[in-house]
């Protein structure tokens, strides 16, 4: 099958294989070229499929670097697929760069439905989930206590990615501003043999993380004001 010429925004599991749709699995086999964020990581899942296909490294260390000369191909008729290491690509990944390129040179994205860990976090989380804002990563030092501030204000449940050690501090720093009574959601190992969503008050979530280990990535859910 001959896939016309444009850029593919391809969801990949963020944890159990098989959470791919088989019209990934078809885009990924017939496109020019596949675009990982961690070619070692998008290698397993491609083995596994049994894809043979071009892989080539696009990630938020080279994407400024690389985007003219990926422009240059999409606009010589090369059809590629992004794929970012689990999930959804430009979603606290890389890709936004590209696709806005693409658009500015009229050359067509076309983004698949597939897996995001913020959807599942949340809806576990039961915690209300017909209004909520995602805010991807904090800052790490500059603008979070800002962030922060704004974070106490919103009146949606808020959504947040977080990294096994930085839970404990963003935790402690959320408890702090917002308050320790504030109901929130810890998920982690979504999709995964050893998932778990632990939910309570903030200080809650404090006690109990600082008695067990984590591992994998974290989506943090908390109430609104």
């Amino acid at each position: 099958m001959q896939f016309p010429t444009r850029l593919y925004l391809v969801p990949t599991p963020i944890g159990n294989l098989q959470d791919i749709t088989l019209r990934a699995l078809s885009v990924l086999k017939e496109v020019d070229t596949i675009l990982a964020e961690d070619t070692r990581t998008s290698s397993k899942l491609l083995k596994h499929y049994q894809i043979n296909n071009t892989l080539e490294s696009f990630h938020s260390f080279n994407e400024h670097k690389k985007l003219i000369g990926l422009m240059e191909r999409l606009k010589n008729g090369e059809t590629m697929a992004l794929i970012s290491d689990a999930g959804t690509p430009s979603i606290s990944d890389p890709g936004f760069l590209l696709v806005r390129s693409c658009h500015e040179n009229q050359i067509p994205v076309e983004c698949l439905p597939g897996p995001t860990a913020l959807i599942p976090a949340l809806v576990n989380s039961a915690l209300p989930s017909d209004r909520f804002v995602f805010e991807g990563f904090l800052p790490p030092k500059k603008g979070r206590k800002t962030r922060l501030e704004e974070i106490k204000q919103e009146s949606k449940t808020i959504i947040l990615y977080e990294s096994p050690h930085r839970l404990l501090k963003t935790l402690e720093q959320l408890s702090e501003v917002l308050g320790g009574e504030r109901k929130a959601s810890v998920s982690r190992e979504l999709t995964k043999l050893h998932q778990e969503t632990i939910n309570g008050t903030l200080s809650e979530l404090i006690d109990y993380y600082k008695k067990n280990t984590l591992k994998g990535e974290l989506v943090i859910v908390i109430a609104g004001k």
